[in-house]
């Protein structure tokens, strides 16, 4: 619940929380295997950081592990998007606040802790610092989804290729609760879902159940995390009335600057959408709707990829993945991290000061939170 309140920043920042909290203060997972689910998740559509710790949570303590991981993480963004929702008509727009300027600032520095770290682990070399800046450069030019994909499964086949480990030590096993019958139970459920609401929803006037498909097929197709989905969502619900442009841009802008994860935007739309189901209800169906496939996918997968990383030749695609991750990474740090939070210099000097306090005082995270928030307050009011 603290990685909830306090992980500001986005995907790419929430993988840096986790892996500060869950690999070097709790060592529940060694760096290898954080880096290993990291890059599986990437692999897969939705958002990656809130895989990421569903994946923790099943590793840690099987299937209820794994929902008190989600919930847990989710519940605050989710609770601040509905309590906006609900009063975005009474308060106004607060997109332009000061403190939410300070938030994405510290962002800026969050994000730049992150990558440090990772790559300090998933980039010793000249090989995979190459392929790491190989990978950016290429989502630079390219900012698509399919590009992502594109870098990542070219990670992997230089690696298979050309990369070799040096390590002996067999890959931690992942000692999973559940079973390959369950997991590919899960992942049959996924496709039948995916292939059944659609076809059910055109045959039915059921509105929750024409938001479920929406939302679900959302959730099973993007690429790239919280950003991408942004926008998809908004070629979902607002060509159909169900959200105007002004609310939704209202939302957008807010949802940037909550902690947690960006699909949590799924539970502002489903409360602020016309017609009914709306309100608590309508943002409870959406936001269930869009994590399911989510769920379903890592506890499908995770079965089969704990047997498949023990390979020689997985653990060398490895490597290419894990550096072709830390090169998506530094492209989303440029874009949209960094371009859409500093706009003047006196936000660049926050920043600077904001990562001084992560990386070389080491304060605690709340602390940059609340130092950042102020902080941005007193710019706007320059």
């Amino acid at each position: 619940m603290r990685l909830g309140l306090t992980s500001f920043g986005g995907p790419v920042a929430h993988l840096g929380y986790f892996r500060d909290e869950f690999v070097t203060r709790k060592r529940w997972l060694s760096d290898k295997l954080y880096a290993d689910l990291v890059s599986l998740c990437q692999l897969l559509p939705g958002p990656a950081s809130s895989q990421v710790g569903i994946g923790i949570g099943l590793i840690r303590n099987g299937l209820p592990g794994a929902v008190v991981a989600w919930v847990a993480f989710t519940l605050p963004s989710v609770v601040i998007m509905v309590l906006f929702a609900y009063g975005v008509s009474t308060f106004g727009n607060i997109i332009g606040a000061g403190w939410l300027r300070g938030l994405m600032i510290i962002a800026v520095a969050v994000v730049a802790q992150a990558i440090l770290g990772m790559a300090r682990t998933l980039t010793p070399d000249l090989p995979r610092i190459t392929l790491a800046i190989l990978a950016a450069a290429a989502m630079l030019v390219w900012q698509t989804p399919l590009m992502q994909m594109a870098v990542i499964l070219a990670g992997g086949a230089i690696g298979w290729c050309f990369l070799r480990t040096h390590s002996t030590e067999p890959p931690h096993d992942l000692a999973l609760p559940i079973t390959r019958k369950f997991g590919t139970l899960c992942l049959v459920l996924f496709i039948l879902l995916l292939i059944g609401l659609p076809l059910a929803a055109r045959f039915t006037a059921s509105p929750a159940l024409h938001v479920l498909d929406v939302f679900y097929r959302v959730g099973s197709l993007v690429f790239g995390g919280g950003h991408v989905v942004l926008p998809l969502l908004q070629a979902e619900v607002v060509p159909r009335g169900w959200v105007s442009q002004d609310l939704f841009l209202a939302g957008y802008g807010v949802a940037q600057g909550v902690p947690g994860p960006l699909f949590s935007f799924a539970a502002y739309l489903g409360a602020v959408m016309q017609p009914a189901p709306n309100g608590w209800l309508g943002g409870l169906i959406a936001l269930m709707a869009i994590y399911l496939p989510s769920f379903l996918l890592v506890l499908g997968v995770l079965p089969f990829w704990s047997h498949l990383r023990r390979f020689a030749g997985m653990q060398n695609a490895l490597m290419g993945v894990n550096a072709a991750v830390v090169g998506l990474l530094i492209a989303a740090f440029v874009h949209p991290v960094l371009s859409s939070s500093v706009k003047a210099p006196q936000d660049a000097l926050l920043a600077v000061i904001a990562f001084v306090m992560l990386v070389y005082l080491k304060l605690p995270s709340w602390i940059i939170v609340v130092v950042g928030a102020a902080a941005g307050f007193l710019l706007s009011l320059i």
